[in-house]
């Protein structure tokens, strides 16, 4: 299979296109036909050596999406669409950055959506800082107020939609006047022109 491999720590000339072995089934692990992946900062932190404990050659990526290969307990079926995510992926062992992953079954989280794949291929690590950020480190409950501070961005822009799913009144803020509205058909209750001053 094709896989792009990081060969040692540095600059980006460090990844090359090489053909490896294909993932075989272990027992515990999940083997998964990639259709799309995230890129994610995290993963030029890891090329640059800065991500402990990374071994090199390394097949980074630290999300995909795509339909199971091979799962050898059977609990997913061939061709059932999954989303794989962090848990190890791309630093500890092979992540997403291939035709094919193996990862283990706790990373694994089975999804139906038509979404097309390019669209789904960016959702499950920003899904899981949001909802994550929102559900377990704020703890936010239906009735508070969510201030959202660049509301624009990919983040901003879920974290508003989960904040309504959750009954938040949300205030998004934006420095471009152009993108008041965009803030505002995604749901903002307000929005705030931010000068870069206050």
């Amino acid at each position: 299979m094709k896989a792009a491999v990081t060969t040692k720590a540095g600059a980006p000339d460090v990844i090359h296109i090489a053909e490896v072995p294909k993932p075989s089934p272990q027992n515990g692990w999940v083997i998964i036909k990639i259709k799309a992946i995230g890129l994610n900062r995290s993963e030029l932190f890891t090329r640059k050596g800065d991500s402990p404990g990374v071994v090199f050659p390394r097949i980074q990526g630290i999300e995909c999406v795509g339909e199971v290969e091979n799962d050898p307990s059977g609990t997913y079926k061939p061709a059932q669409k999954v989303a794989a995510i962090m848990g190890g992926m791309g630093r500890q062992f092979d992540g997403g950055y291939a035709e094919y992953t193996r990862v283990p079954f706790a990373n694994v989280f089975p999804f139906e959506s038509s979404l097309p794949w390019k669209i789904l291929g960016a959702i499950p690590e920003m899904f899981q800082t949001t909802s994550g950020s929102l559900l377990q480190a704020l703890e936010v409950t239906k009735g508070e107020t969510l201030l959202i501070r660049g509301g624009t961005s990919s983040i901003g822009m879920l974290a508003c939609q989960l904040g309504k799913h959750y009954g938040l009144t949300v205030i998004s803020t934006t420095r471009n006047p152009n993108k008041v509205k965009t803030l505002e058909d995604n749901g903002a209750d307000h929005v705030v022109l931010d000068d870069g001053q206050n």
